[in-house]
């Protein structure tokens, strides 16, 4: 109860001017990198990373909150106008979204993926608020084995969740292999830095972030066809929406009814808990259940509103669920997330139960932020701007790229102040380029970097406190608990996966077939 009340005195935080401005700006940076393919609410974070050194960390939490909840929801602008999802949670949005789109009811989509988000958003920030003591209390109770045992259950479970498993498990044990460059953590010495002494202190994690998310994007972005993109937006553009046609109606809502709201919602918000989940989880899981329960499925796939509400629900209410584990035990629930937690780690604060029991005060705004950004925020600027959304798509991508290129690489040198490390943020843009196109993830590598040190940490501390003896592990309760956890999620999780994939790639038919 304590530590409700000490969020909800965040509110004052909050709503002060400051705090307002750096959550608004946050809001609309999100807006505008989610609604532009290729630009999502993880990159958008990477690049305001270096800037937060010279802020608060009360603001710069803020303005992250900003761009979570903003950059997950305007994924189905473009999803929308243009068939191209802005992020890989909107693909759903593209199946339902982009027929509305084609009669004459963009607007109206745009309306209700608002209001959805919204919704789903608004219940995940007030489940996080009143889950977090309860998951403070568990997370009290772990010990040092269990905190090992826990990560792993982290890292297997990311792994477990992506459909080509092998080459998970390769950008992890990339990012694992870069995260012990450096000085050991328990003892006096250097490893792997082959006698070059700028690595000693090890890379830093600013430039892997940058280097791995923003130079291999725009690496990435760099072959795709302009002129084909251009032509889309040019017809998306030719559509004239009046402002009052963004609004559904309390009649259309009623039809979608509440139970699709809140199933989505809570649906949203347990599958952001899990590691590596993610929003596109969400979403998929969500729309089948939509088309389950609909009393009309023969419309799913051919503009039905329901289907793109409870995407559009559960992707936003996933952002407070993946708050939820990053905060109290510190493992990330999705790729940004991880990034939020690096910007922790920038100003030396290393999430978990002792900080949400001794710093809460310190937490309490970023929780508030995220209920405001989606209870105020996201249909305030519906209000404010729905008929602008649809010229976002039209800002010069080239002009847009070039300008992220040069924030980036003068990012890591205000992080680091050194040209090494902006090297080997060019050279991990590079490798991990390459690594995309052959389709290797991204999330396990950046996760592996995060929690690879914690990992080796408690692995050794927990043999050398057991005199090197493996049983600890599994004669502490808390231990065996997460081991056995991890076990029944890696014989759950791929059924649970291939359900998804068939029906991901049924969205991407149906996508294709209607560009």
């Amino acid at each position: 109860m304590d530590q409700i009340l000490q969020i909800l005195a965040g509110t004052s935080v909050v709503f002060q001017p400051l705090s307002l401005l750096y959550l608004s700006v946050g809001f609309f940076i999100g807006i505008i990198f989610g609604a532009l393919p290729g630009l999502t609410s993880m990159l958008a974070i990477v690049l305001l990373l270096p800037m937060t050194y010279t802020m608060p960390m009360t603001y710069a939490l803020i303005m992250c909150m900003g761009v979570y909840m903003a950059g997950i929801y305007s994924g189905s602008i473009t999803a929308i106008t243009i068939n191209i999802p802005g992020a890989p949670s909107a693909l759903m949005t593209c199946v339902e979204g982009y027929p509305l789109m084609q009669r004459g009811l963009g607007a109206k989509a745009i309306g209700h993926a608002t209001i959805g988000s919204a919704i789903g958003g608004t219940i995940g920030a007030l489940l996080l608020i009143f889950v977090s003591p309860l998951a403070i209390k568990l997370a009290l109770q772990i010990r040092t084995p269990g905190k090992f045992s826990l990560i792993l259950f982290a890292l297997i479970i990311i792994v477990v969740v992506e459909k080509n498993k092998t080459k998970a498990i390769i950008s992890m044990a990339f990012g694992i292999m870069l995260s012990t460059v450096g000085m050991d953590p328990l003892k006096s010495v250097s490893r792997f830095t082959f006698g070059n002494p700028n690595l000693i202190e090890g890379i830093d994690l600013t430039t892997l972030i940058i280097g791995a998310f923003a130079i291999s994007e725009l690496f990435d972005q760099s072959t795709v066809n302009n002129a084909e993109y251009q032509k889309k937006t040019n017809a998306a553009s030719a559509y004239k929406f009046k402002r009052r046609d963004f609004f559904p109606s309390l009649a259309e809502m009623k039809e979608i009814g509440a139970m699709t709201y809140l199933k989505s919602s809570l649906t949203g918000y347990v599958i952001g808990i899990l590691p590596g989940a993610g929003a596109s989880m969400a979403a998929f899981v969500a729309y089948v259940e939509a088309k389950r329960t609909s009393k009309h499925p023969e419309r799913f796939g051919d503009g039905a509103m329901d289907g793109l509400v409870a995407a559009e629900t559960a992707n936003n209410a996933m952002c407070g669920g993946a708050l939820v584990p990053m905060l109290s035990l510190g493992i990330p629930g999705d790729g940004t997330t991880a990034i939020i937690l690096g910007v922790l780690m920038v100003y030396g604060v290393v999430p978990g139960p002792d900080l949400l029991v001794k710093q809460m005060h310190v937490m309490a705004p970023m929780y508030m932020a995220l209920l405001v950004a989606a209870a105020v925020l996201m249909p305030l600027s519906l209000f404010l701007f729905g008929p602008y959304y649809l010229k976002i798509v039209k800002i010069n991508r080239l002009v847009l790229y070039s300008s992220i290129g040069l924030i980036a690489i003068l990012g890591v040198y205000a992080a680091t102040y050194s040209a090494f490390q902006m090297a080997i943020a060019l050279v991990i843009g590079v490798i991990m380029y390459f690594f995309k196109k052959q389709k290797y993830p991204n999330v396990p590598f950046i996760l592996a970097v995060i929690l690879g040190p914690l990992c080796e940490e408690y692995l050794r501390t927990s043999l050398t406190l057991s005199n090197g003896n493996p049983l600890v592990f599994i004669t502490n309760f808390d231990s065996l608990f997460f081991l056995l956890l991890t076990v029944a999620f890696a014989i759950l999780l791929p059924r649970a996966n291939r359900r998804a994939e068939l029906l991901e790639t049924e969205a991407n038919c149906k996508t294709k077939g209607t560009v």
